[in-house]
């Protein structure tokens, strides 16, 4: 068996990495994905190494590279224990990992991290070609900076188990509450029409902080609709860690047939920059 490939995705204070081991076949076998989170992203990077070799019974004598993305990549300025480390951009990336997840050729990925990035993504002539599209900083910072400050709270699992408490009816304004008779036809009448455009004086926290989580989902939807079309695709790819909040999945699955798009969150989503970074071993010289 050949050695493995090391993908490291270095956040600010969460850092993910993966393996891949190609087979005999041509095929690559993953090896599953882990993150860690340290206070800096020095500690956190040899944090998660040690934790995955060792909990996957790798040796340094196993493993033929280290490739390197995110925002905190370039504060390790050397190998990883004299193991061939090098840096891999982190849109390409995102649309590697999103297509390799989704098994698609071509779709809109999109990576909800702190802030959110918007890749176009589309295997040709043997590679993938990756344009970066823009993005919002709409996104996991917003989520959890906008309840720390009007709930207290910026766990993510408190935030949540509030969100599952909550009523949007408390909180948004929608488009059935700005018409009676059916004015917008062939609309879905239960789309919002505003963001606390219909905040109650006794809005519970579950309905501020379902509010807040909507709002980020339906910014992050409507920007990713809005590329899909100037593509003329449907097949939108979800990834980063916002992925695995079930008040924002829902946001998704509720918008999808009311704009003709495909919102895809596959296994492992919220690995999928850093699975990308892992299989871009072709393309780092």
């Amino acid at each position: 068996m050949s050695k493995a490939v090391i993908g490291i995705d270095v956040g600010g204070t969460t850092t993910k990495i993966v393996g891949f081991r190609s087979l005999e076949n041509g095929a690559e076998e993953l090896i599953a994905p882990q993150f860690v989170r340290a206070t800096d992203p020095l500690t956190s990077v040899y944090g998660a190494f040690g934790k995955f070799t060792a909990e996957n019974g790798l040796g340094l004598s196993d493993i033929s590279q280290v490739l390197m993305t995110g925002a905190g990549a370039g504060h390790l300025r050397g190998p990883i224990y004299d193991l061939d480390c090098r840096p891999v951009p982190e849109f390409s990336s995102i649309g590697i990992g999103g297509l390799y997840l989704s098994g698609l050729d071509e779709a809109i990925v999109v990576s909800m991290g702190t802030g959110t990035a918007l890749i176009h993504a589309k295997k040709e002539n043997g590679g993938c070609q990756i344009e970066y599209l823009g993005g919002t900083g709409v996104g996991g910072g917003t989520l959890v900076g906008l309840s720390r400050k009007l709930l207290g709270v910026d766990n993510i699992d408190h935030i949540e188990q509030l969100c599952s408490e909550g009523d949007l009816a408390n909180i948004d304004l929608r488009i059935k509450d700005l018409s009676h008779a059916h004015t917008y036809q062939g609309i879905n009448e239960n789309l919002t029409a505003s963001n606390f455009g219909n905040v109650s004086d006794l809005a519970s926290s579950g309905d501020l902080a379902l509010g807040i989580a909507n709002m980020v989902a339906e910014t992050i939807a409507m920007l990713s609709i809005f590329a899909a079309r100037s593509y003329k695709l449907q097949n939108i790819v979800l990834t980063g860690n916002l992925t695995t909040i079930s008040s924002i999945r829902s946001v998704f699955e509720n918008l999808s047939d009311s704009f003709g798009v495909r919102f895809i969150i596959p296994e492992n989503s919220q690995f999928g920059t850093v699975i990308g970074a892992a299989l871009s071993k072709n393309t780092v010289g």
